[in-house]
């Protein structure tokens, strides 16, 4: 079952289909597919794009897998699209840490959109520096897996240097004692800093909503690729 958070963005991203009167999205970063079968269940054209090959595998075997069209790779290496939707959700925004992948990612994301199709995407806000409650005991949780066991998790703060966040998830199964750790580095940036790199890659800023699952600690931009143009 998915946790309460992603529940919510499932919720959230066929209103947003809805409301772009988007009859093709692309979900940029889609993972284990969390998200992209809700907008599919209701008749949308629906592309899933990721880099890990076994994210996709466990995606395209979920309930609502097969009415989705996957694709290895990023927003870099898409096929021609007229998307009137693409969103990136979770921390997959904070995960292009690279600031020339991340404008890459932005004019790849601009293509595969149709004129005046919307990009949608959140991002933590710094100053509320989430970075600094990331330690074992705030974020320990354990979970009865069916088939699996009691699965105990929790994140360790690693290092923090200017807008980078580096941190370590563990999982560990009682059942045999197997721990799994995983290193992953945010990049927090600033609203205006965000908003000066759409610009430049050809959007136009519609709004900056708060996060409905997460007031107060997240922006969710909305960008506009320009009805005329390149």
């Amino acid at each position: 079952m998915p946790a309460p958070r992603a529940r919510g963005r499932r919720n959230r991203w066929p209103r947003m289909a809805e409301e772009s009167e988007a009859r093709q999205v692309l979900d940029i970063g889609c993972g284990t597919g969390v998200l992209a079968p809700a907008p599919a269940e209701r008749g949308i054209e629906v592309v899933g794009v990721d880099p890990a090959a076994a994210s996709l595998d466990v995606a395209r075997g979920k309930p609502g897998g097969e009415r989705v069209r996957w694709i290895h790779g990023d927003a870099t290496s898409l096929p021609p699209l007229a998307a009137g939707l693409a969103t990136i959700t979770g921390n997959a925004a904070q995960e292009i840490v690279d600031p020339q992948e991340w404008r890459r990612t932005l004019r790849g994301a601009r293509a595969a959109l149709r004129p005046g199709g919307r990009l949608v995407f959140e991002t933590r806000i710094p100053a509320r520096r989430a970075g600094e409650e990331w330690n074992s005991e705030a974020t320990y949780g354990a979970t009865d897996v069916p088939g699996v066991g009691v699965v105990e998790t929790w994140v360790e703060l690693l290092d923090v240097s200017g807008p980078l966040v580096t941190f370590r998830w563990t999982c560990v199964f009682a059942a045999d004692g197997q721990t799994l750790t995983s290193d992953s580095t945010l990049r927090f940036r600033e609203r205006q800093e965000i908003e000066v790199e759409l610009a430049a890659q050809g959007y136009v800023v519609e709004d900056v909503r708060d996060a409905p699952d997460r007031p107060g600690r997240e922006f969710v931009f909305v960008a506009r690729r320009p009805e005329t143009g390149p």
